[in-house]
This record gives C-alpha cells, structure tokens and sequence, in this order.
C-alpha cells in the first residue's frame, strides 16, 4: 500500500512539473551596452551606461518557472562589463552569476556573453555590473519576477516599482583616483551629487481613489540608504528580498542599498489633493554635506493631475529621528522556522584600516579581499580533488570551503562606526539577532565602544526568523545570520556599498566543491571571454596549474603600516611631509635666485664694511 501512494505521490509531481514546463516560457532580451549622453537631475548631463542607445535601462520582468536569456554585447569600447542577477539563487547555473573574477571572466569591450538560467523564485529583484567600479554609472535596473499563486495576488489592483539611487556627476573612473589614496585616508566616500526616484526627479504615481497598489521599492544605488515614506498613507510589508512576509503594518522603510521591499497601499476615497511620497537619504553616512545637496526629495501619489502637488513638510531635526520598521521583526509567510545549531560558525569583524600605501581600506578580520589571477569557479573546476582545500583559492580572497547541506552560521561584528548593508549571493539567510535594531536609536553605537557579539548572552532567537539577502549591519554593532549550504557553488559575502566593496569589503564562499564540478557546466562562451580579456581559466589563485598549493605571483593585498601608526598620526605624517617638501622648495627656489641687495643709496652692507676695512680704507 505505501509503495502505491508513494508511486502515485510521485506521479502526481511528475505532472505538476510537466504542467509548470509547459506553462513557463523563455523571456529574450539582446543587450547592446553602450555609452549615452543623460542628465537624469536636470543638473549635469554625462556619459552613462545605456542598452540599446537608451538609459534608463529596461526593466525585466518574468514569471516564476520562466526561462530568462540575455545575450549582451560589450559595446562601451573602453570598459570591461558582467551582469549579476541580484537575489537569484542560480541552483546549478553558478557561472550566470556575474561577479567578474568569482564566477566568470570580465567581458571586454567588443565581446559577448549570453546569460542563461531559469528561475524558480519569485518577487523583487535587480541585475547590475558586478565589476569593479561600473555600476555606479548606470549600470542596473529592476527585475520582477512575477507569481500568481502569492497569497496577496488577489489584495490589490495594480502594482508599481519604484527604484531609489544616489547619483553621481563625475563618472566612476574619474572619482576612483581620489578614493583610495594616501590624500584620502580616512576614507571618506564620495559624496553623492543627488538622488534619484526611477532615475529622475518630480515624478508621479498616477492612482485612483479607493484602490489598494503593490509599490515595489529597490534602492540600486552605490551607497547611500534612505527613507521611505508617504505624507497620510500607511502600507502593509508583504515581501522584503524575494521573500514574503506576513502582513505588516508600517510608516516607515529604511532601505539600505541592494535591498528590497514589496508594500500595499490603499488610496483614500477622494482625489481632493496629491500626496508626497517622501524620500530621505541618511545623511549619518555622509562625510560632509554641500549646501546645495538636496537630502530630502519629493514625488508623489497623483490623485488629481491638476490638484496641487505639495512639497512634503519634514519637520524631523535629522533623519535619525525618523523610525522606521525593524526588517529582523518581520515573519516569512511560510514560517520556516529557526535553523537548528551550526555545523560550521564563522565570525568575523569589519575594520576600516590604513595600510601601507597611507590609504584607507576595509577587511574582514585580517584580510582585505583582493582578486585572484583566475576566476574562483574556475579554479574550483581545474583544482580536482585540491578543490575542497581553501589555500588553492588564494590567501587574499578569505575563502571559505562549506561542505554541502551544512547549517552555517555567521557571526559579523562592526568596528567600524559607519553601518555596512552585507549581500550573500546564492542564499536567502535568516536573521536571528542583530544589535542594535532600528528602534532602539540605530546610530547610538557610533559615540561608544564597539559592542561584540556574546554567544553567552543575546536576545533570545526568533522562532520564524525574517530572511532577506542583504542586511544592514549597525554601526559598532553586529548581526547573526545562519543559512543551510545547499546550494554547491562560489558565492560572494560582500558589503554592498561599491566603494567598500573596493577597498576590499567581502569574502568567498566555497560552497560543496565537489558538487560544482558534478552539477555545474561551464559553457565554451565563457572560456572565449577570458582569453579575449587575456585571463587565465585554470589554475590556482596565482595561474599556477602544476603545483595548486604554490601561490607564488598571487595578487596581494597592500602591507600592513608598521606598527605605531594611527590614521590620525598618517594625516599629520603626510601633512608634514608635504610642508616639509613645500619649504625645501622655496629655500631652493630662494637660494637658486641669489641674494639681492636692499642697501639704500650711501649705505653699506656688511660686507662692504669688512672689505673695506681689510682694504684700509676708512668707514666713516
């Protein structure tokens, strides 16, 4: 009898999989990257990153079961280029995951590359560069994936997406210089010149009075996190990365960049007035702030084209006194419940530290992540047996082998006083502590010591925790987060800041080497890129394919400053090496000039005097 039932259970699931092949279909697009001419603020126009002579870029949307292909030709003439699916899990298509130097070479200028992959999942997504420094230039926009079978499909009319961003005049290339360098070395981060609601500004939501809209929110900038609200609206959470949620009262969002959010709002019954919507960047991470940076911007919900369109009234001091909601509070719709104790906890800490150049970095513990000489997938492809030991991926990438199906646990401490919003790719995680959450004064931690976290005494774990791929990590605080390794391939764990991610902000996961190179296929595209871009595919971290344990030739990281030295005494160093230089200067340039005479008419100088009394000759 048990054999029958599960022989007919089985049936049963043959058919529903033939009946989700046979509904899902394959979404084409043909992406030509090139450069456009924008000026999306009103303020500056400049080169960005357009597709198909056009920017913004075009949103993407599937369905969940659908087949997506993207076959991208990198037409900038002067930039190497990847695309990275942000939250897709891409089980068994590890190399479609586009961080260039993890998972695939980059893509030069006159080459193409065909991203290939279905997706089985559903919700709010974004693609973008993931090379160093490029998306920042315009480089990303949204990607939905729709599901019919959402509990709230049939709770609302219509749906939006919204994308918020910092945005830059100064291409990426340009600003880069004066970054990372011994003149910068506190490391401030550039300054934003403005911010964006889908790439523009002043711009409406069009609505009808009584009806209940999905708004989808993603923050696709390069650094700065905002607030979210809407002057008289309140809305329900329904979904934060890719997974839905129970619905949740709120008023306000703090989205951090690379996360997202799924609300419903419900229009009141009057078209009387427009309503702001209300975006306010956090200017906690700001280093300074120019008199004419608009921090605070306005759009709104458009009840009436020719009603009024207010400015929003912000009567908070700072947007510290705003309080959004606390994202750890949430609770996944399917209740999947807290993951039992790690076989495998890593713990690590954010530093922002000087090394030997005089420039500021960021590490994980010890380590400055610093690319390899090959790809890590294709390292892991060519290692064999040596795949499953972390040396053979480099000393200066913190690779980390996970074996398959384990609880992994990270434990990420901030001794830094700027926050962090951490992305693990190929994963939704569960959040199962963080310190200090958005109520209880986020920024609070930045004037005191930095607070560890103590496995001996913490807040009880939730039941159901939230999960999310990309979690704001608080200032001089820390998280926790646990994730099952069931999905084999090479995974960044990165800060999603790009200027952090720069400066070394990340590390790597080997996720169930083995399983790679049974479940993985590396198509014969992604080799033809590399020796276009003349990267090596094979070998270890150096290049080396004779010995994998030698890695002599690896990319380091900069030296560590010897030891004594503090950011502040490398100011006053350069400072005074640079005035000392300056005075050497104007004493040669002094001494190059020769001595001029200021005698007035009749006097002598000294050394008149001397010559003449030498001379005999009298001074009187």
């Amino acid at each position: 009898m048990a054999n029958r039932v599960g022989d007919l259970l089985a049936r049963v699931a043959a058919l529903f999989f033939l009946f989700q092949c046979i509904q899902a279909k394959t979404v084409t697009h043909d992406f030509n990257v090139t450069w456009v001419m924008a000026n999306p603020d009103g303020m500056y126009e400049r080169k960005v990153v357009g597709i198909n002579g056009q920017w913004p870029l075009p949103k993407i949307e599937v369905d969940k079961g659908d087949r997506l292909v993207v076959n991208m030709y990198n037409g900038l003439g002067d930039k190497s280029a990847t695309i990275h699916w942000h939250g897709m899990f891409q089980n068994t298509t590890n190399d479609m995951d586009g961080p260039a130097m993890v998972t695939q070479c980059p893509i030069p200028p006159g080459s193409s590359f065909t991203y290939n992959f279905t997706i089985n999942q559903s919700g709010t997504y974004w693609y973008h560069c993931h090379t160093d420094y490029c998306y920042p230039d315009g480089y990303r926009q949204a990607l939905i994936v729709h599901d019919n079978e959402t509990y709230f499909n049939d709770q609302y009319d219509e749906e939006f997406t919204v994308t918020l961003t910092d945005w830059y005049h100064e291409l990426v290339e340009d600003i880069a210089p004066h970054f990372i360098t011994y003149k910068n070395p506190t490391g401030a981060e550039p300054v934003p010149n403005s911010f964006l609601f889908n790439d523009t500004l002043n711009s409406n939501l069009p609505v009808k009075p009584g009806k209940t809209y999905l708004i989808r929110l993603i923050n696709i900038g390069a650094f700065v996190a905002q607030y979210f609200y809407i002057e008289d609206h309140d809305f329900k959470i329904v979904e934060i990365d890719g997974v839905y949620t129970e619905p949740t009262n709120a008023s306000t969002l703090y989205i951090a960049t690379a996360q997202r959010y799924a609300v419903l709002v419900t229009m009141k019954n009057s078209t009387d007035k427009n309503y702001p919507i209300v975006t306010v960047a956090d200017s906690q991470l700001l280093d300074t702030i120019s008199p004419d940076l608009q921090l605070n911007q306005t759009n709104w919900l458009e009840y009436n084209a020719s009603a009024p369109h207010p400015q929003a009234d912000i009567t908070v001091a700072s947007c510290t006194d705003l309080d959004p909601y606390d994202d750890a509070k949430l609770v996944p719709y399917d209740r999947m419940p807290l993951l039992p104790d790690p076989d495998l906890s890593i713990d690590v800490t954010v530093y922002m530290e000087n090394l030997d150049d005089g420039a500021g970095y960021a590490l994980l513990n010890n380590i400055s992540y610093t690319m390899p000489k090959v790809p890590l997938l294709y390292t892991a492809f060519s290692a064999g047996d040596l795949a499953t030991n972390a040396e053979v991926y480099g000393d200066y990438t913190h690779a980390t082998v996970l074996e398959h199906n384990q609880v992994v646990e990270i434990v990420l401490n901030n001794a830094d006083t700027g926050s962090h919003p951490f992305h693990l790719h190929g994963h939704q995680f569960q959040v199962i502590n963080r310190s200090p959450g958005y109520g209880e004064h986020f920024y609070d931690y930045a004037d005191g010591d930095p607070v560890p976290y103590d496995s001996s005494d913490h807040a009880p774990f939730p039941d159901f925790p939230a999960r999310r791929d990309t979690l704001v990590l608080p200032p001089q605080g820390y998280f926790v987060i646990r994730f099952v390794a069931d999905n084999p391939g090479v995974w960044l764990f990165h800060c999603h800041i790009d200027w952090h991610l720069s400066q070394g902000l990340a590390m790597a996961f080997i996720e169930a080497p083995q399983q790679i190179q049974e479940r993985t296929t590396i198509p014969q595209q992604a080799y033809d890129v590399c020796e276009a871009a003349g990267v090596p595919y094979k070998g270890n971290a150096a290049g080396n394919t004779e010995n994998f344990l030698d890695l002599t030739g690896q990319n380091k990281q900069v030296a560590w400053l010897p030891s004594g030295f503090t950011t502040k005494g490398i100011v006053a160093m350069v400072f005074s090496c640079v005035s000392a230089f300056l005075g050497m200067a104007f004493i040669s340039v002094y001494g190059a000039s020769g001595i001029q005479s200021t005698k007035k008419q009749g006097e002598e100088t000294p050394e008149t005097t001397e010559a003449n009394e030498a001379s005999g000759e009298s001074t009187s």
